[in-house]
């Protein structure tokens, strides 16, 4: 008898898949370099021109696939591959390299590629660092296409297997024979990696994070992988069968009556409405925020216009993207952050700035002050796209008063050249800030006098305050939302907020965690803001309590002296109101 063994990680795809393992192991080895003359420069480089249009036409052969079985907006993931294979820069760059290194194309399209895949790796926003396998992606195919290799061993798959990988780009993920795969387990990726979108667009059930899985576990060994929790489960015994048989057709039921949850309000079952807001990245994604039920978009990242491409999106590009959305989520409202990235993160764009820690550095609105070209383009298309009266501006990452003061004052003269120029837009737009520094929430009451609403950036709140890295391994378990100092913050901020009449929201990760909902509504967050695939059950979750009682536990979390004894409480909260989510 085999001895049951499981393992933890990432839940990023919900469902419960049943078979035998495949372990992929692609080829990666690096390409060898073979010098080469002079006269053989040009044959490289038609050799690089050939694999390059090979590839796009690859790239699109798959996603017109992936849009015919699950829909555009997924299919619109391999707009970025595409971009990688049409980046003039990229390309000029790896030629230059053939002509004065006098290398073989491969070689020289590795050395390239793997240094932007390392700068984009090194970031600091986990779905920034997470672009690297899109560009790793493209870069494997390219090199295949110059080897002569072939890249499909996941569309051979001839029997049901639950997949085992170090990693999955999202071309494995798009080629996978989906009458096969029932599920899969990576080492790498995080929730917001292109991959594991596919695999909820899919409907594969799958778990991240799982540490050298692909070496503890053979071909052909019995696998039960729980999507829901992320529990990886060897050679399963009867017991854990029959319970998982009784579970999967509870959250089947479960999922059904989700679905029926649309059109309803979020509302506490004493009354207390809670805004229910989507975050989304793209204006493709303005069809999920419909699907889910959102009351329109709490969190527009507007930096994912700038990123894979060569040059910077004009006014007119931007106005167009924003009035698309905007009318996309009609009556609804729609925030948009203005550009959050760092100067580390812009190398095509502007001087790079060598900084000892960017994360704490020119970043978000510190860049934005200092490069006022790039943020007068944006305001003004932003104020453009405007003019149906159902958009806001939020800022990122302000730490002072002066910060928000010059960001309006150049908002302001954004104003006054669309009035000059007979160009209209809403006139009472409202402005508002991401809380998430410290010294922010410590100063809420000053900030809440000049703005219309704050927006709790917890991800950047939560490491800011407890200086942890949220990305990194060896401090992971000392990054606690629940931590005493956190809460208090949060209250802190909301408290100030309704005093001078405005609201606050949470657009962090916290928002969609359905654990902390009862935490969040007892310390009187007016809304909330998650992934579209999120809404659903927070939707249930807020309507199946009771917003006494979630005052009253957060009360009682305020006392407490530690993370776990915090959260512990939102669990047993969570367990009674709404068990069958969990």
């Amino acid at each position: 008898m085999k001895t049951e063994r499981r393992y933890q990680g990432i839940p990023v795809s919900p469902g419960i898949a049943r078979a035998t393992a495949f372990v992929y192991r692609p080829d990666e080895e690096t390409p060898p370099l073979h010098p080469i003359t002079e006269s053989e420069v040009d044959t490289e480089i038609k050799r690089l021109d050939e694999a390059l249009m090979l590839t796009r036409r690859q790239i699109l052969e798959l996603q017109e696939r992936v849009a015919e079985s699950v829909g555009a907006n997924d299919a619109s993931i391999f707009d970025a591959h595409l971009l990688v294979v049409e980046d003039d820069v990229l390309v000029e760059e790896i030629r230059k390299r053939i002509r004065l290194d006098l290398c073989n194309a491969e070689h020289a399209f590795h050395v390239v590629a793997h240094r932007y895949t390392k700068s984009f790796s090194e970031l600091d926003d986990p779905y920034l660092r997470e672009r690297a396998i899109d560009i790793h992606d493209v870069t494997r195919r390219v090199i295949h296409n110059l080897m002569g290799r072939h890249t499909g061993l996941l569309a051979g798959l001839s029997a049901p297997h639950v997949v085992i990988a170090q990693n999955l780009t999202p071309s494995d993920t798009a080629q996978m024979n989906r009458d096969f795969t029932l599920g899969f387990a990576t080492e790498l990726g995080g929730k917001t990696s292109h991959t594991a979108i596919m695999a909820r667009s899919l409907n594969i059930p799958a778990i991240v994070g799982l540490h050298d899985i692909s070496k503890d576990i053979e071909n052909g060994a019995e696998l039960l992988l729980d999507g829901y929790s992320g529990l990886l489960i060897v050679d399963p015994c009867k017991e854990t069968l029959y319970k998982y048989g009784e579970l999967q057709a509870e959250k089947t039921r479960v999922e059904t009556e989700l679905g029926e949850l649309r059109e309803s309000a979020s509302t506490t079952k004493d009354g207390r409405h809670v805004i229910l807001s989507a975050n989304i990245e793209l204006p493709d994604d303005v069809e999920l925020v419909r699907k889910s039920g959102a009351e329109g978009v709490g969190l527009f990242r507007t930096e994912f216009l700038y990123i894979n491409r060569p040059t910077l999106p004009t006014e007119e590009e931007q106005y167009i993207a924003y009035k698309t959305v905007s009318e996309g989520v009609k009556p609804h409202c729609v925030i948009f952050r203005t550009l959050d990235l760092g100067g580390d993160k812009l190398d095509d764009h502007l001087t790079r700035v060598d900084e000892e820690n960017p994360f704490l550095g020119w970043r978000a609105i510190r860049l934005c002050l200092e490069r006022k070209d790039i943020f007068k383009t944006q305001l003004r298309a932003i104020l453009r796209a405007s003019t149906d009266g159902n958009l806001k501006i939020m800022y990122p990452m302000i730490s002072g008063l002066s910060e928000l003061r010059k960001a309006n004052e150049i908002l302001d003269e954004c104003r006054a050249e669309l009035r000059s120029e007979g160009k209209p837009f809403d006139e009472n737009i409202e402005v508002g800030m991401m809380i998430e520094v410290p010294s922010a929430a410590l100063i809420a009451d000053l900030f809440a006098r000049e703005v219309k609403f704050f927006s709790l950036g917890t991800n950047d709140l939560v490491q800011y305050t407890l200086a942890v890295d949220r990305t990194n391994g060896h401090i992971a378990h000392l990054y606690e939302p629940t931590h005493p100092a956190v809460l208090r913050l949060i209250k802190h901020v909301v408290e100030a907020a309704h005093n001078n009449g405005i609201w606050t929201g949470v657009c962090g990760e916290m928002g969609g965690d359905i654990l902390l909902t009862p935490l969040l509504i007892g310390l009187g967050v007016d809304e909330l803001s998650a992934g579209s695939a999120a809404i659903p059950r927070v939707k249930r979750a807020v309507r199946s309590l009771d917003f006494q009682y979630c005052h009253n536990l957060a009360v009682e979390a305020l006392r407490m002296d530690t993370p776990a004894a915090v959260l512990a409480s939102c669990e047993e909260a969570a367990r009674a109101h709404y068990p069958e989510l969990l």
